[in-house]
């Protein structure tokens, strides 16, 4: 009876300790090793730089995707980034380059053309009176004229707040837009650019161009119909 009992403890132990050296086994193959999405880079792209006391940042500094054909020499070309001030005090920072002919702020809010904003207010005067009925038709062409020859914008100098930052997108409407690129630019290739934050804190970096995040669709393979494939045999056999 004794020796039963005794059998019975010693299964239970050697069943509690295979257990519980599964579970360290288990918990060993997991220690030290990076889980497969650690290594993945993040989908944002762009440069990301700093001042060397870490005062301001420059992060995802790219210019927008081209396309296949990439930017003409000459062209314009927008710029997306994220700039932070991380001191108390507010910050003007100047934005320069070489690899065109300038570069403005576009999109911002009332600053870019105040000619183009005052005129819509009094397009509705001359409206409203019976003989003005040919002024609306003059004041879109006035308006339309400054845009061929340079794009609504201003030089490239943009106030951040203290503890805050400014975000610069393409898709946002406000931005950086280099003016007359001075050579082609195909994705993945760079511009030079220049952050000057004062008090000789300043940022010169290499700005790629970007390129797209997911391949291009693949090209649609040639379908042939029955209908076409028995007229080519009838066609073949016509002439049997």
């Amino acid at each position: 009876m004794t020796r039963s009992i005794r059998g019975s403890r010693r299964a239970a132990l050697l069943l509690s300790g295979m257990a519980a050296a599964t579970a360290l086994l288990a918990t060993g193959c997991g220690a030290g090793q990076v889980a497969e999405t650690a290594n993945k880079e993040p989908s944002i792209q762009g440069v990301n730089v700093q001042t060397s006391d870490n005062a301001y940042k420059v992060r995802g500094l790219h210019l927008e995707y081209p396309g296949t054909e990439g930017f003409a020499a000459g062209a314009n070309a927008g710029v997306n980034t994220v700039i932070y001030n991380d001191t108390r005090e507010p910050v003007t920072v100047t934005v320069t380059t070489d690899s065109a002919r300038e570069i403005v702020l576009v999109g911002a809010t009332g600053s870019p053309n105040p000619s183009a904003t005052a005129s819509p207010s009094e397009s509705p005067s001359e409206s409203a009176t019976p003989s003005g009925s040919g002024s609306p038709s003059a004041s879109p062409s006035e308006s339309a004229s400054p845009s061929p020859s340079a794009p609504a914008g201003e030089p490239a100098r943009i106030e951040i707040p203290a503890l805050s930052y400014v975000q610069l997108t393409v898709a946002g409407g406000r931005h950086l837009q280099l003016v007359g690129l001075n050579e082609k630019l195909l994705a993945g290739q760079q511009v030079n650019l220049t952050f000057d934050f004062g008090n000789g804190r300043t940022i010169s970096t290499p700005a790629p161009v970007g390129v797209p995040l997911t391949p291009a669709a693949p090209p649609s393979p040639i379908i042939h119909r029955e209908g076409d494939l028995g007229k080519e045999g009838g066609a073949e056999g016509g002439h049997g």
